[in-house]
């Protein structure tokens, strides 16, 4: 993963409009089923927003590109899902994954209208329930109602640990000639917390994202 990251990271670094077509792109395609669920597109944003504190990118325009793409991807998803209904659930390419299919339409019948908000945070069915909520016949106003406020929450959730895992390691570096551990223990403390949640969302991913996708 690093060895594809690092060159993406440093020619987009140069690039200001392909990283944000990039973070654009990696939201849009995490909610494509299938798709979304090998795109690495969650780690992507976290290493593109670390471009933020150097002034390589604007934290708006990261904010703004991931939001886009999230609502696109999620919408044309849902919408597919909904115009076919539950005929696409059977077709290609989803026929190769019944396990990962089924269990986005046990999630949907045990949390609702819940299972799109709570999906957007989980892989890999944040890719496939959008799709399985318009084939299961939600209706298009109350999947935006909940689908909006998700993606509003998961978009800072994947930007901003990036965000302040680098700017308390500039701050903690430039400020620990001055001043003892201690005074600085805050900084340290945000930067454990931000490398904690990337953790997290990494061994989510990875724990359950390649069984669950093995096709049949």
């Amino acid at each position: 993963m690093a060895s594809f990251l690092d060159p993406l990271i440093a020619f987009v670094s140069t690039n200001a409009w392909l990283a944000y077509l990039t973070l654009f792109l990696a939201a849009l395609l995490e909610a494509v089923p299938v798709v979304g669920s090998v795109i690495p597109g969650s780690t992507i944003i976290l290493a593109l927003s670390a471009l933020v504190p150097g002034g390589e990118l604007r934290l708006e325009w990261v904010l703004a590109a991931a939001i886009a793409g999230a609502l696109l991807g999620d919408g044309s998803a849902f919408w597919i899902g909904h115009r076919s209904q539950r005929e696409i659930l059977s077709t290609w390419p989803m026929t190769h994954y019944p396990r990962v299919v089924a269990q986005s339409e046990a999630f949907f019948h045990r949390w609702g209208a819940l299972a799109v908000f709570f999906a957007r945070f989980v892989p890999p069915i944040r890719a496939f329930v959008p799709i399985t909520a318009g084939a299961l016949g939600m209706r298009p106003a109350r999947f935006y109602i909940v689908n909006v406020p998700a993606i509003l929450l998961w978009a800072p959730a994947h930007v901003l640990p990036g965000v302040l895992a680098v700017s308390a390691f500039r701050q903690y570096a430039e400020m620990s000639h001055h001043g003892g551990f201690a005074k600085h223990y805050w900084i340290v403390s945000v930067l454990g917390g931000a490398v904690i949640v990337a953790l997290a969302t990494w061994t989510i991913r990875r724990r359950h994202g390649g069984r669950v996708l093995e096709p049949k």
